[in-house]
């Protein structure tokens, strides 16, 4: 049996791109369109999950604006979203660089293609050092909270309602505590692998003699975290608490549920990638500009195509912004 080849074109040759070619596109471009229409669907899944579990748990989700409140150089200062805000900044200006850079191929200059794709470059690797300083922020805690044993985080608070460190709280006690490995005998107990700060008994015993007050996950009807009375906070410390919990991780989050951490980490972690990916691309096509590649082949439509992949980035970053900092 003879294969069948299926040819186009007036020379019988299969499409390669062109003039002809459909949507009046080069294969190449309509190649990059393909990804990116794929690539858009597995975000939109992605973000639908997080939607949905968000929905969930609507009443207990943790608050964007107590979550993301640092800045560089600045401890200690509540500063909400002001940090998230510049990234996103920074990510929107590098796709203007990038328009510039594609406009200024189409006009065959290749000094200004070189300045523009390396101020592109520069946002974008400024974005993903910035996406790192937030992980890191998120992974170590700010505060620390005291997990239940339902899997609740309960926060302390003073009488004004200002967040409390565990730091303020516990009072050092004389014990030797011993961190769980498979020598010691310890590797079947469910716990961290690592001693938090302070043990749970040191937090117990500085709260019973302090007047802060405990807060739990739960918000009430205004959109707050709902503060508990003193007797209440002491009944919830002393019978309840289970285990002391500094920052975030796949299975445990000072901040709230869980699942908030892992949505997160794996959308802005997946994300931070294809911005990753994009500045190594970018850079390659920057040092085949200096090169003169496309100067001798007469077009710059591989900056063209790298851009289409960059300002898809930069919008999807759009959306994951919306639904992680400001919903």
């Amino acid at each position: 049996m003879e294969a069948t080849v299926v040819r186009t074109g007036t020379e019988g040759k299969t499409w390669g791109g062109g003039s002809k070619s459909p949507l009046k596109a080069s294969y190449g471009k309509m190649m990059m369109w393909y990804f990116i229409t794929s690539d858009a669907l597995t975000f939109s899944a992605f973000l639908a999950a997080y939607g949905f579990s968000r929905f969930k748990f609507e009443d207990s989700w943790p608050i964007a604006d107590e979550v993301f409140s640092h800045f560089p150089f600045l401890h200690g200062v509540d500063a909400p979203m002001y940090y998230v805000a510049l990234m996103t900044f920074i990510l929107i200006f590098s796709s203007v660089t990038m328009v510039l850079a594609v406009d200024a191929g189409h006009h065959m200059k290749k000094g200004k293609v070189t300045l523009y794709m390396f101020l592109t470059i520069i946002g974008g690797m400024i974005f993903v050092g910035s996406q790192a300083w937030e992980w890191k922020n998120f992974i170590q805690g700010e505060y620390g909270a005291v997990e239940t044993r339902g899997g609740n985080i309960i926060q302390f608070v003073d009488k004004e309602g200002e967040r409390v460190a565990l730091s303020d709280i516990a009072k050092v006690l004389p014990q030797e505590r011993v961190e769980h490995e498979s020598k010691n005998g310890l590797w079947f107990v469910e716990d961290d692998s690592s001693l938090p700060t302070y043990s749970l008994e040191e937090i117990k015993k500085g709260f019973q003699e302090s007047d802060y007050l405990v807060r739990t996950q739960k918000l009430n009807k205004d959109g707050a975290k709902t503060i508990l009375s003193r007797a209440e906070s002491l009944a919830v410390i002393n019978n309840q608490t289970v285990r002391v919990v500094e920052g975030a991780n796949l299975t445990r989050n000072e901040y709230g549920r869980p699942l908030f951490a892992d949505f997160f980490f794996f959308i802005t972690g997946f994300h931070g990638f294809h911005v990753f990916s994009g500045v190594i691309i970018n850079i390659i096509i920057f040092i085949n500009v200096i090169l003169g590649t496309y100067e001798r082949r007469r077009s710059y439509e591989m900056v063209e195509k790298v851009g289409l992949y960059w300002h898809f980035v930069d919008l999807v970053w759009v959306f994951v912004f919306t639904f992680f900092y400001l919903v």
